[in-house]
């Protein structure tokens, strides 16, 4: 089973912590390369143990409804439900009974996004078990406006029918179990978190895979696809839920070994050449015991990501209109490698893309919404240098178009909050700042000098000058869009900064 989730670090403590599973593969995504996939499993990622989830880190609350996975069972011994009670009681993870369903008994307990993991006390093996995990998936429940038809198409995957309670049709395989619950008058569901994606049934090798197609062209639409672990067949159901049909092979030992599956991120092979892009991207995540970023619930939607070896200085990335807190973070990792990087995401919206402020119409910026975000961004600064430990004295900004535009407001806004700025493809949206004083504040404003949507920057470098900022411009051979040589001139102003900074405290 797929599901979503919006926080990986908690849903890694959850799976890998505090049910024991073995997170066995940590990918980019293979529909979107900007999603990361996690994997979890038994020992080696058998067939018949793996969950996975898509991190939608900023994705609402899913809507639990018709067409939908409801819920997952995982298989435990019989004799442990009384110690994973005791478990949730400590750990503080909410549950439900236990109970007793189609004869078997069931703790249900919630996830950190509100999907409910059922533990089913049933002997079941898997060819290589944890010792104080879950042993496999025993099946999951389906919600259905139509539960008969739901019940016939999935006889196609190798089941049969079990026995009914209620509304709850059991179908039964050889190794588990589908309940399909039949509900009529309920709303649809809704992706989200807490919402599982979709349900995986095993197809034995890839001609198995292509005579399912082949038996589903009257069905209606199927799509195929290389998940490099396997190959995977999905078609939805009369009710409109989403399954998937993959095989076995290759597997999760395709491109580790077994004792370091899940340790390193995988890039799917047709994007290993945006590998470093990529990895930039992604939301990073500690394994249980792992020493970690601290997490802080801050008024702005932001993502670190800290490299392998810190060199103390933290870029915070403010994107352009449309952006996300993770766009800048490719161009950013090239300008400074050993950086930690800290996007940020604008709260104004315009035409459903994020913005860092309204505007009145095209050309005029909404200067009210302007100064409110102008001062809650100045909050979000001081928070996040005290909750993350950053050294505001080695803190450059770093925006492009609309940020950068709203960075140069922030900066006469709030003198002497933004020390280090580097401003690219920004406007003077602020009609008028009074007397500023922006004496020790550095400023590089990096121009296109093909670019017709602000222009050459020059009046902006020249009023930031004029209130006491070391403000320096570099026209260069561009547009509006980034270029090789913004990374290069912003790489050199930055390194030429901190040396000189760094060679004035020594002194």
């Amino acid at each position: 089973m797929t599901g979503i989730t919006a926080n990986v670090q908690a849903n890694v403590d959850f799976y890998a912590g505090f049910l024991g599973l073995r997170l066995v593969k940590q990918t980019a995504g293979y529909a979107d390369d900007q999603q990361l996939h996690l994997v979890y499993g038994d020992e080696l990622g058998s067939p018949g143990s793996l969950l996975t989830f898509l991190v939608w880190e900023t994705t609402g609350r899913g809507r639990t409804g018709l067409g939908q996975v409801l819920e997952v069972a995982l298989a435990v011994p019989p004799h442990s439900l009384g110690d994973w009670l005791t478990k949730a009681l400590t750990a503080k993870v909410a549950f439900e009974g236990p109970s007793c369903e189609f004869g078997e008994p069931v703790l249900r307990l919630k996830d950190p996004d509100g999907m409910t993991v059922k533990l089913v006390g049933i002997e079941m093996t898997t060819p290589a078990p944890r010792a104080h995990g879950p042993v496999r998936v025993r099946g999951v429940t389906v919600l259905s406006d139509q539960g008969a038809l739901t019940a016939e198409f999935i006889t196609r995957f190798g089941y049969s029918y079990g026995e009914r309670d209620g509304a709850t049709q059991r179908m039964i395989s050889d190794t588990d179990v589908v309940d399909v619950r039949e509900l009529s008058g309920f709303v649809p569901s809704v992706p989200g978190a807490g919402v599982p994606d979709h349900v995986a049934f095993r197809a034995h090798d890839a001609d198995a895979l292509l005579v399912m197609q082949q038996s589903l062209k009257s069905h209606g639409a199927t799509e195929v696809h290389d998940r490099h672990y396997f190959l995977s067949l999905y078609v939805r159901d009369p009710a409109d839920i989403l399954m998937e049909y993959a095989t076995d092979g290759p597997g999760m030992t395709v491109d580790e070994a077994p004792e370091d599956l899940g340790r390193t991120l995988q890039i799917p092979p047709g994007e290993r050449a945006r590998a470093d892009d990529i990895r930039a991207m992604l939301p990073q995540f500690a394994m249980p015991g792992e020493e970690r970023m601290p997490t802080r619930k801050l008024p702005f939607v932001h993502r670190f990501n800290q490299p392998d070896d810190p060199d103390g200085t933290t870029l915070v990335l403010l994107h352009g209109s449309g952006g996300s807190e993770a766009d800048l973070m490719p161009i950013a990792r090239r300008i400074a490698p050993r950086a930690m990087l800290l996007g940020v995401r604008g709260r104004a919206t315009e035409e459903g893309t994020n913005r860092w402020f309204r505007r009145v119409n095209y050309r005029t910026a909404d200067l009210e919404d302007l100064g409110h975000e102008a001062d809650a961004f100045a909050a979000f600064v001081e928070l996040a240098a005290a909750g993350y430990g950053l050294d505001m004295r080695r803190i450059t900004f770093l925006g492009y178009s609309n940020g950068a535009s709203f960075l140069a407001t922030v900066l006469r806004l709030h003198p002497g909050l933004l020390r280090h700025v580097i401003l690219m493809r920004g406007k003077d949206v602020l009609q008028t700042s009074g007397a500023v004083d922006l004496a020790g504040t550095r400023v590089l404003a990096l121009a296109g000098q093909d670019d017709f949507l602000v222009g050459d920057m020059s009046a902006l470098a020249d009023r930031l000058t004029a209130h006491g900022a070391a403000a320096e411009r570099r026209l260069l051979s561009a547009g509006h869009l980034l270029t090789d040589a913004d990374v290069e001139e912003a790489g050199r102003w930055l390194r030429q900064h901190f040396a000189i900074n760094a060679e004035a405290q020594a002194t």
